[in-house]
C-alpha cells in the first residue's frame, strides 16, 4: 500500500473553530495545502505576526511562500470573488504564484446567487401561508449566505447545464452550455414571480470567457497533479470548509451546508484516496458557537454567552453576523470525531474561557425523560435534546502566553483533559491566542 503522506485538518463543530489558524501552523511541514469543498461561504482567518488575513476560496498554504495552494475539484468556484481575493493578497505582498485551481470545480454564477436569494423569499412566503409551522422551515433557517453555494452544487447533480472552470477555457463548448443554463434559470426566476431581469446567455459568456483568460495559468487537472506530488515524496495538507455537523450528509440536516464538509469528503473532492492519509486532525474550540439557524443544544443566551462572544470576537470571517454561543457539546464532539475518525484534537480559543469561575459542560442529551449519549444528526430531533452539564471549576488566569502544558493553570489543564477523555483522543495542539505563536504543541 503506497506510504500515507498526507494530514488533513477538519472542523468538529458547526464551523468557525480556527481550522485557518491550524492549517497555517502545519503548512509549513507540508509542501502542498488543498481545499477540498465549500466555496465562497466559508471564511479563515489567519494571524501571522499580528497582521489578520481572511481568506475565503484560497488555501491557506499561500501565506507560505514555495507552498502549492490547490483549489481541489470538489469546491464550487466564484471566479469573480477568488480574482479579487488574489488580486487583494497580492497587493499585501502575498505571493499566489502556487495557486492552482481544478478544472473540475463547478463555477457560481450571478444566477445561482439570484437563485438562493428568490428561494429564500418563497420560503419566507410558504411559511406566511401555512397554517402549521411543522415541517415548514422558516425564511433564512437554513443559514444561507446567499453566494449562491447550495445552486452550484444543485446544478452540479443537474449536470446538463452544470459549468466548470475547465469550460471557461473551451469557448466552443461554453457558449452552448450557458444558453442551456440562462433557459432553465429564466423559466425559474419567471416562475418565481418574475422579479429578475431574464439573463442574457451572450454577454454571461463574454464575461466568463474573459474570466477563464485570467484564471488561465491557475487552472489544471489537480487529480492527477495531487497523484504526482505524493509519488515525488512531497507532504499533502487537506483543508476543510465549514465543519462536520454542517457536513450534508452527516450534520444537523436539514441545517447544514451543501458539501462534504467531513474527512470523508477528501476522497471525493480531491480525487486522493483515504488510505494516503495518516492523520486527521479534528479543530473543536473549547466551547460551542454556531451562525444562522438550527439547533445548537448548549446555547446560551445570557451573559455567559454575551461573554464567551466578545472576549472569543466572535463574528463570522465571510458575513460579519454575530455568532451563537454557547458551552461545550461533548456528546457532538464525540460523534464527530468517530465519523471523522480524527487522529487527534487542535483544541482552539481555551483563552477566551479564562475568568469563568465555573464551566459547564454537556456530557449527555436527555430526550422526553430518556437520557442519551448518542448525538442525532437530524436538526428536527436534535430540537428535542435537553443538555445535560457537568460542572467544572474555572480558571480566573490569563494563558494567552502559556507556550507549554506545564504553563496552563490547573484548572485549565484539567478542562483539557477532561475534554481528552470524552472525545477519546488526545489534544495535540492548544490554541491560547489567535497568532502563529500563541500555540501549544506537545
Amino acid at each position: 500500500m503506497p506510504e500515507a503522506r498526507a494530514t488533513a485538518v477538519v472542523g468538529l463543530q458547526w464551523g468557525d473553530e480556527g481550522k485557518g489558524k491550524l492549517v497555517d501552523l502545519l503548512a509549513a511541514e507540508h509542501d502542498v495545502v488543498v481545499r477540498y469543498n465549500g466555496g465562497a461561504n466559508a471564511g479563515h482567518s489567519v494571524v501571522v505576526n499580528g497582521e489578520r488575513f481572511a481568506l475565503h476560496l484560497v488555501p491557506c498554504g499561500i501565506l507560505y511562500p514555495g507552498k502549492l495552494a490547490v483549489v481541489g475539484n470538489g469546491v464550487v468556484v466564484d471566479p469573480d470573488k477568488l480574482l479579487d481575493e488574489v488580486t487583494g493578497l497580492v497587493a499585501r505582498g502575498v505571493d499566489c504564484s502556487g495557486l492552482v485551481v481544478s478544472d473540475r470545480a463547478h463555477v457560481v454564477l450571478p444566477y445561482h446567487k439570484t437563485e438562493d436569494a428568490l428561494r429564500e423569499d418563497e420560503l419566507r412566503a410558504a411559511q406566511s401561508a401555512a397554517h402549521t409551522g411543522e415541517g415548514v422551515l422558516r425564511a433564512g433557517e437554513i443559514g444561507t449566505t446567499k453566494r449562491g453555494i447550495g445552486p452550484a452544487y444543485a446544478d452540479k447533480a443537474y449536470r446538463a447545464s452544470a459549468i466548470r472552470i475547465g469550460d471557461l477555457l473551451r469557448p466552443e463548448v461554453l457558449g452552448g452550455k450557458v444558453e442551456l443554463a440562462c433557459l432553465f434559470k429564466n423559466a425559474l426566476f419567471r416562475g418565481l414571480g418574475g422579479r429578475h431581469e431574464p439573463v442574457d446567455p451572450r454577454v454571461l459568456t463574454a464575461q466568463l470567457l474573459t474570466l477563464g483568460e485570467r484564471l488561465g495559468p491557475m487552472i489544471r487537472d489537480t487529480v492527477y497533479l495531487l497523484h504526482e506530488q505524493l509519488a515525488a515524496g512531497k507532504r499533502l495538507l487537506f483543508e476543510g470548509g465549514n465543519a462536520t455537523l454542517l457536513d450534508v450528509d452527516h450534520g444537523t440536516y436539514p441545517f447544514v451546508t451543501s458539501s462534504a464538509c467531513s474527512a470523508l469528503g477528501i476522497g471525493s473532492g480531491t480525487g486522493v484516496p483515504p488510505q494516503r492519509i495518516g492523520k486527521i486532525l479534528g479543530v473543536c474550540k473549547a466551547y460551542c458557537t454556531r451562525v444562522g439557524a438550527g439547533p445548537m443544544p448548549t446555547e446560551q443566551v445570557n451573559a455567559a454567552g454575551e461573554r464567551i462572544r466578545e472576549r472569543g470576537r466572535e463574528y463570522g470571517t465571510t458575513t460579519g453576523r454575530p455568532r451563537r454561543t454557547g458551552w461545550l457539546d461533548l456528546v457532538a464532539l464525540r460523534y464527530a470525531v468517530m465519523v471523522n475518525g480524527a487522529t487527534g484534537l487542535a483544541l482552539t480559543m481555551l483563552d477566551v474561557m479564562a475568568g469563568f469561575d465555573e464551566i459547564n459542560v454537556c456530557t449527555a442529551y436527555d430526550i422526553g425523560g430518556e437520557r442519551t449519549d448518542r448525538f442525532p444528526p437530524d436538526g428536527h430531533m436534535l430540537r428535542a435534546c435537553e443538555p445535560v452539564y457537568e460542572t467544572l471549576a474555572g480558571f480566573g488566569e490569563e494563558i494567552t502566553g502559556a507556550r507549554r502544558r506545564a504553563d496552563l493553570p490547573r484548572n485549565a489543564a484539567r478542562y483539557v483533559e477532561f475534554i481528552e477523555e470524552a472525545a477519546g483522543v488526545r489534544a495535540e495542539i492548544i490554541s491560547v491566542g489567535p497568532d502563529r505563536v500563541q500555540t501549544i504543541v506537545e
